[in-house]
């Protein structure tokens, strides 16, 4: 049976600060709904994902700001760092992790710079949202096999 993931639940504070934040990184709205009840749903999909990201009013009970490791993939980190940048997001160096597999959580073990083996799936670059979810971009150039 294929599961595909669908939406990643953002927990935020502030919803229309949020939209916008993500607008402005060039996703497409996909939705902004609001129940009777207070229940406001906003969807918002990254360019070429297939999954999108959902936050709102009683969406989720996490508090605003505690997701983390979030990752969005590019083919090119360096054009995404200067794309994120250029939108106006603060936006991490390029980094590559000391270990050299993936990534430590926080900036444990960050070396700057690419990988310097230029390896698919080793380079990184991270941001935050409005509220402080934590987002990593990552390099992948050339998929392990099944992907």
């Amino acid at each position: 049976m294929d599961m595909k993931l669908e939406v990643a639940v953002v927990p935020v504070s502030d919803v229309d600060r949020a939209k916008s934040f993500y607008e402005g990184l060039g996703w497409r709205l996909d939705a902004d709904f609001t129940a009777d009840d207070g229940l406001r749903v906003v969807q918002v999909t990254p360019p070429g994902s297939a999954c999108s990201v959902i936050f709102g009013d009683q969406v989720s009970e996490a508090a605003p700001g505690s997701a983390e490791g979030l990752h969005l993939v590019v083919r090119d980190i360096e054009a995404a760092r200067e794309e994120l940048a250029r939108r106006g997001v603060t936006v991490s160096e390029v980094f590559h992790d000391a270990g050299g597999v993936f990534h430590h959580g926080g900036t444990k073990a960050r070396l700057s710079g690419r990988d310097p083996e230029g390896r698919s799936y080793s380079s990184f670059l991270s941001f935050d949202d409005p509220d402080g979810n934590g987002w990593i971009v990552q390099e992948i150039t050339e998929r392990l096999p099944g992907r």
